[in-house]
């Protein structure tokens, strides 16, 4: 699809973010499409520098603290404005809640043309009290100044809308919806052989005829977690299923301990903890499903990552994951915080080795026809054109 690129020459770009992390693993080949339309691209983020540098790109490390923190938000407000004057930017593009906020107003400010933010779940929606009041009200700010606002889903745009925080003709979706896609070789079942894959188990401590439900991400409450954990401890005292583990990959941010994994247990013996991986494909190859409760969720990277593996997902119903999951094709969604439904979802898929076959299959099939990265990074590129048409007018 990329044989139809449009032409972006001299045109200036900027890509922010938070955090390296984000850009590192969500927006890097979609950055380094945009370089090669000749557009000249610039990356800020917090961090001194990226993981994975993108050749042709400018990095600039401004810190954009997650928190609120009145002072350094004022800083990192002028730093922005500092920064876009001097480059005269055309479009300034942000992800993630506090760059969106403070790149909409330092953008304002310093003139330029097109204003950009793709909202990716909204972190408030957990919250209570003035904290959840105040994030509300960014979300509200950005949608007011910004040229232009993308939700990664058709439901999350639904909920940013009926909450009243983005005008509905200023808020659309791109293609069929996601951030960036999935790049489709990358995540690939046919990369890994029947060998590597028991080698991997092997490493694990698993047997190779192991069922593996997988979870990645960070592992916080607000990803259902404890549910997670007590679900498959139901799993285990019902015995239908002898040789089942739960492999739990990223940032480990809640002890064992909170998750009340008793110490020396037969849960503890088939609970592993991978910690941070940029190789999750490795760990999706030998799983049998992908498990996200998630209190809140935006599009869900990971769900189409894990389809792309051929890989079905038991998920929440809420905004975002509903859109990555098609429930009975390809995975199946439960209520949030319901730990019957998210047991029983697991009976059902782990009981019913054919089922989990024809929802990976279906999954697979889905993710090459409307999310590989080739034709999401395309679609962004191709916004881009109309949006400095429209402005060159």
């Amino acid at each position: 699809m990329t044989g139809n690129l449009p032409c972006l020459n001299n045109v200036k770009v900027a890509r922010v973010a938070t955090v390296a992390f984000f850009i590192d693993t969500q927006l890097h080949s979609q950055i380094n499409l945009t370089v090669q339309t000749g557009a000249k691209v610039s990356i800020v983020a917090s961090e001194p520098y990226l993981n994975r540098p993108i050749e042709g790109a400018e990095y600039f490390s401004i810190e954009i603290p997650r928190e609120i923190n009145p002072f350094k938000d004022l800083l990192a407000l002028l730093k922005l404005w500092r920064l876009f004057r001097k480059q005269k930017f055309d479009i300034v593009h942000s992800t993630t809640p506090k760059a969106g906020l403070l790149c909409a107003l330092a953008g304002r400010i310093a003139g330029v043309p097109i204003r950009i933010h793709s909202y990716t779940g909204q972190p408030w929606v957990t919250l209570t009290g003035i904290k959840r009041q105040v994030a509300k009200w960014a979300d509200r700010i950005i949608g007011f100044l910004d040229s232009a606002c993308y939700a990664d889903s058709d439901s999350q745009r639904a909920f940013l809308v009926s909450e009243k925080l983005v005008p509905s003709k200023k808020l659309s979706v791109i293609g069929k919806g996601s951030l960036a896609g999935v790049d489709v070789n990358r995540f690939n079942p046919e990369r890994f052989s029947k060998a590597e894959c028991d080698l991997i188990k092997e490493s694990l401590g698993m047997p190779s005829n192991a069922i593996v439900l997988l979870f990645v991400g960070r592992i916080v409450r607000d990803k259902g977690v404890i549910e997670l954990v007590d679900a498959f401890k139901k799993i285990i005292a019902d015995q239908r299923v002898k040789s089942i583990y739960l492999l739990m990959v990223g940032p480990q941010e809640l002890s064992k301990e909170e998750l009340c994994i008793t110490p020396e247990s037969e849960v503890s013996q088939r609970i592993m903890f991978t910690g941070y991986s940029d190789v999750p494909e490795q760990f999706m190859a030998i799983s049998d499903v992908l498990c996200i409760p998630s209190y809140r969720e935006g599009f869900g990277t990971v769900v189409i990552e894990a389809a792309a593996m051929g890989i079905p997902a038991i998920g929440t119903n809420i905004y975002g994951l509903s859109d990555a999951i098609v429930d009975g094709v390809t995975g199946l969604l439960v209520k949030p915080r319901d730990l019957l439904e998210l047991t029983q979802a697991l009976e059902k898929i782990t009981h019913n080795k054919e089922l989990r076959i024809k929802l990976g299959e279906n999954a697979r099939r889905r993710v090459l026809r409307d999310f590989s990265s080739e034709v999401v990074n395309q679609l962004v590129i191709e916004e881009y054109a109309a949006l400095l048409k429209r402005v060159r007018k």
